[in-house]
């Protein structure tokens, strides 16, 4: 009876292990939000990012292709008011990638620079890669009070003109919470822009990942290897002991 306990013990472990759920990539969790004329935009991470810097994928979707807008990060200053400032300026270069200039009919200054939409009419859709810090020379989304977020808000062509502006809360380091936004807003006022001489320039592609692939993004991916070998290791342990009930079994006979 004990071998039969025994056996049976090691068979219900085994089994146990071979239900184990699939771990989730959440420490790599994004963030999206609904604009005022329900544009959608995601960010492919919103939480735990590198305070250094960290490259992210932006997609947008339900824009409106009249109307060009940055995608930036900026300090939020709450709904109907304007992110900004922004962190990084203006990006004249194209190589800092801290803001990208989304436009399919830019003024002549902006060809070559601004990027077009992809659809047309009010079914305007992105994908950018964007560079986020938490901090430069001016602004410091580190700081006690301070909100900061991956946001679209229409370019200097449209001052005034909130009908575009959605935000997503973004956090630092691996404490960061998962703020994922729930709402874009409108409102009316002065629309800030990078300037209206000098828009921010594109930095295009597409990708999920940041610049090092031995960065946060590499090593967030997954969780599945150390329950892998938590059940491999059970599994181990459960032969064993049926391996050891059968010799015990032999030895009395």
């Amino acid at each position: 009876m004990r071998v039969a306990r025994t056996t049976a013990l090691a068979a219900s472990v085994a089994a146990a292990v071979l239900v184990l759920p699939a771990a989730s990539p959440a420490a790599a969790a994004g963030g999206s939000a609904t604009g005022p004329e329900g544009q959608k935009l995601t960010v492919s991470k919103a939480s735990g990012l590198d305070a250094a810097g960290e490259t992210v994928t932006v997609t947008g979707s339900g824009y409106n292709t009249e109307k060009g807008i940055y995608v930036a990060f900026c300090v939020d200053n709450g709904a109907g008011k304007t992110p900004t400032p922004c962190v990084g300026g203006v990006d004249m270069s194209g190589e800092s990638g801290a803001s990208v200039w989304v436009s399919s009919n830019p003024p002549s200054y902006g060809e070559g620079l601004a990027e077009p939409y992809e659809g047309s009419g009010h079914k305007g859709s992105f994908s950018v890669r964007l560079k986020v810090r938490a901090k430069d020379a001016n602004t410091d989304c580190t700081k006690s009070g301070v909100t900061c977020s991956v946001i679209t808000r229409n370019d200097h062509t449209r001052g005034g003109d909130q009908s575009q502006t959605v935000r997503i809360p973004v956090s630092f380091g691996s404490t960061g919470g998962s703020p994922g936004g729930t709402g874009g807003t409108s409102g009316t006022g002065s629309t800030a822009t990078p300037s209206a001489s000098a828009p921010a320039s594109t930095t295009g592609g597409s990708g999920t990942n940041d610049d090092d692939p031995s960065g946060p993004l590499a090593s967030t991916g997954s969780v599945a290897l150390p329950v892998g070998l938590t059940a491999a290791a059970l599994v181990a342990a459960g032969t064993w002991t049926w391996i050891w009930a059968r010799r015990r079994r032999s030895a009395t006979n």
